[in-house]
């Protein structure tokens, strides 16, 4: 009986031991098996390694203070951050505004580009002592070795060095307090919130515009293989995850299978894109697999992804431990539909955002910089990382992703019920009594804008009408009707001509229409693009087809912020364009619309009777049978500027309900629409 006790007491004992070691040295080791839940508010820029525990150079988000802000520390050895090799007090006022050094000596064709892409800008100077960013294209010549630093260097504070190769100067030796923007710098070389980390750009990358992503098939299609390897020696090959077999890693395949496929120049049809993460040379295939819509799997990257700061890449790539290859297969392998469809979905927004030419490159450089400045509210995450992006959502109109008309179904919003009506006059300069009138009987009509662009004087009286009636002196420019004047209170304007001849329902349905669809273009009168063999060019034609790409803006709806947009993203070169060539304003507007949305205007019905007396254009009488045709190459040369061409074609049209139906009208609520 004693004994059969001495065994129970030392096996409980025993128990005891086990547990407590399990307790105190266990759980770490469990930990290493299974990932930790993502906590709110925690950073999602890179996965949270397995071994984070073990590593005491990382800290999990939840253990850092809140609150507390470690003060700026003077750079030493090297090393700068931004608060302390920063003088963000230079670029108060106008903003971020830069300054390129003259080049020294040959440079190459990608460096012409870049150089063109700052001048095009917004943030472009001439003037070295009102740039906020002085900006010195590469410390290395072609020879090798390493250029002399400008007079205006001062130990490289505010400067910005860009850098598309590895360059042999000694960063610490040569940079001091300068900022550097590389292509795939290397985790240990890289200073985050300091440095830019660029991709790998080819020689022949286009500088504005650039190819559209190749993906046509989201979901994977029966017999295409499911992984793309990239080879050390260039090109790719394919294998399929059906065997136990890890493409990668020798050590794990003895026979290479029919799995396997010979090698080809050219990135395939696939799911995943498997790239090595040792070598920096490998970095030049990230863009390749982000245009075709692979998904890049990066196996123990040792480079900066590009634009980490801002861009949330665990939304279009995946990064994995080389050394688990088998884990790695299955999870690609057992990964939903649904989720590799989000994927493949954001690697096409972000190539075409972001990374599809030259100039989006180094404006987007640009904009991570001048949200350092201004802080991280001038971009949320958001417009980072949902389409359209941050190139065209400008911090300058808000920082809110409400007021933004492509936002609003994703926040759950829809704008407001009121429309401010902007109403040009140019010559000959008579006032457009009769569309006030017409206008201000709208119930949705909150203001009356008229913008005077007349060398006659203004007249003394105006008629009365039930809303605020502003009158505007403009400085005789067409371009002026798209100012952002602080004058409109709405989201919605309706621009309309002074020769434009609207009824009080036909505004009342435009408007309804447009409230259905913020971020498009609603309009009256339209017209049609298309590509003309005979000239190897663009052509346009206003004629009355069942087809159209563009509305006029003679007499058309859309949201204030493409006034914005109009007046500080576009080239100077093109406002000007407009100014000269009255005809190419309309041709303009719409480019920049389909440019933000990716979709065609809509358009709604317009009187015959007015419509074929209607102008083509601002500032253009004549009847609409014979309208006066664009200024030579207008369309072309705005499409040069944009790099592509953004129209789409539709051939929508949204009527009332029981709009010429065989019906009472006292049924209808537009009566007034079939009299016109």
């Amino acid at each position: 009986m004693q004994s059969w006790r001495r065994r129970k007491s030392l096996w409980l004992a025993l128990s005891a031991s086990w547990l407590l070691l399990v307790l105190l040295g266990g759980f770490s080791l469990l930990r290493l098996a299974l990932p930790p839940r993502p906590q709110p508010g925690a950073s999602q820029g890179w996965p949270r390694w397995l071994d984070a525990e073990l590593l005491q150079s990382f800290s999990q988000p939840g253990e850092l203070p809140e609150d507390a802000v470690s003060p700026p520390q003077a750079p030493h050895g090297g090393s700068c951050n931004w608060e302390a090799c920063f003088d963000t007090s230079k670029c108060r006022g106008d903003g971020l505004k830069v300054f390129v050094y003259p080049a020294v000596g040959p440079i190459s064709e990608t460096h012409r580009r870049i150089l063109a892409s700052i001048e095009g800008s917004r943030f472009y100077t001439f003037s070295p002592a009102g740039a906020c960013l002085l900006l010195l294209l590469s410390l290395d010549a072609q020879t090798g070795e390493c250029s002399s630093m400008p007079l205006q260097w001062n130990r490289g504070r505010n400067h910005l060095v860009l850098r598309l190769r590895p360059a042999p100067c000694p960063r610490t030796f040569q940079l001091g307090q300068a900022m550097v923007a590389e292509a795939s710098p290397t985790v240990d070389s890289f200073r985050p919130g300091f440095d830019v980390a660029l991709p790998f750009l080819p020689e022949a990358h286009p500088l504005r515009g650039g190819a559209p992503g190749q993906l046509r098939q989201h979901s994977p299609q029966p017999g295409v293989a499911l992984l793309a390897l990239e080879e050390e020696r260039g090109g790719w090959r394919t294998a399929d995850t059906g065997s136990s077999a890890c493409p990668w890693d020798g050590r794990c395949e003895q026979d290479p299978g029919p799995g396997q496929t010979q090698r080809q120049e050219t990135l395939p049809n696939a799911t995943f894109c498997l790239i090595s993460g040792h070598r920096p040379e490998a970095a030049s295939r990230f863009l390749q697999a982000l245009q075709a819509g692979c998904i890049p799997v990066l196996l123990s990257p040792r480079w900066e992804l590009p634009f980490s700061e801002v861009i949330d890449w665990t939304k279009a790539a995946i990064v994995a431990d080389e050394r688990l290859p088998l884990q790695v297969l299955a999870a690609l392998q057992e990964m939903s539909p649904a989720r590799v469809l989000a994927l493949r979905q954001q690697t096409q927004f972000l190539w075409d955002a972001y990374f599809s030419s030259v100039e989006k490159v180094i404006h987007t450089t640009l904009e991570v910089i001048q949200d350092r400045i201004f802080g991280t509210s001038a971009h949320p995450s958001l417009l980072w990382n949902s389409p359209p992006g941050a190139l065209l959502a400008l911090s300058t109109f808000s920082t809110s992703p409400q007021d933004f008309p492509f936002y609003y179904l994703q926040q759950g919003s829809r704008p407001e019920g009121r429309f401010s009506t902007l109403i040009w006059v140019g010559p000959p300069g008579q006032p457009p009594l009769k569309l006030i009138q017409a206008v201000a009987g709208s119930q949705h009509c909150a203001q009356i804008l008229v913008l005077w662009s007349n060398e006659r004087p203004l007249p003394s009286r105006w008629p009365e009408t039930a809303v605020p009636l502003t009158v505007i002196d403009g400085h005789r420019k067409v371009s002026d009707r798209f100012y952002p004047y602080s004058t409109i209170r709405t989201d919605a304007i309706l621009s309309l001509d002074a020769r434009s001849s609207l009824s009080t329902s036909e505004v009342d349905f435009a408007f309804l229409v447009w409230q259905s669809f913020p971020e498009r273009m609603v309009g009256f009168l339209t017209s049609s693009h298309f590509w003309d063999e005979a000239h190897g060019g663009w052509g346009y034609t206003a004629e009355r087809t069942n087809e159209f790409s563009m509305v006029l803006t003679t007499a058309a709806f859309y949201h204030r912020y493409y006034h914005t947009l109009f007046t500080h993203s576009l080239p100077k070169a093109l406002r000007t364009l407009a100014d000269e060539a009255p005809t190419c304003v309309d041709v303009l507007m719409n480019f920049i619309v389909a440019a933000v949305t990716k979709l065609p205007p809509i358009k709604v019905p317009y009187g015959k009777q007015r419509q074929e007396a209607a102008p083509l254009a601002p500032g253009v009488p004549g009847p609409r049978p014979k309208p006066p045709a664009p200024a030579p190459d207008c369309i072309n040369q705005i499409a040069a500027a944009f790099g592509h061409m953004p129209l789409l074609s539709s051939r929508l049209r949204l009527d009332p309900v029981l709009f010429k139906d065989p019906v009472s009208v006292q049924r209808k609520k537009y009566r007034s629409l079939e009299k016109s």
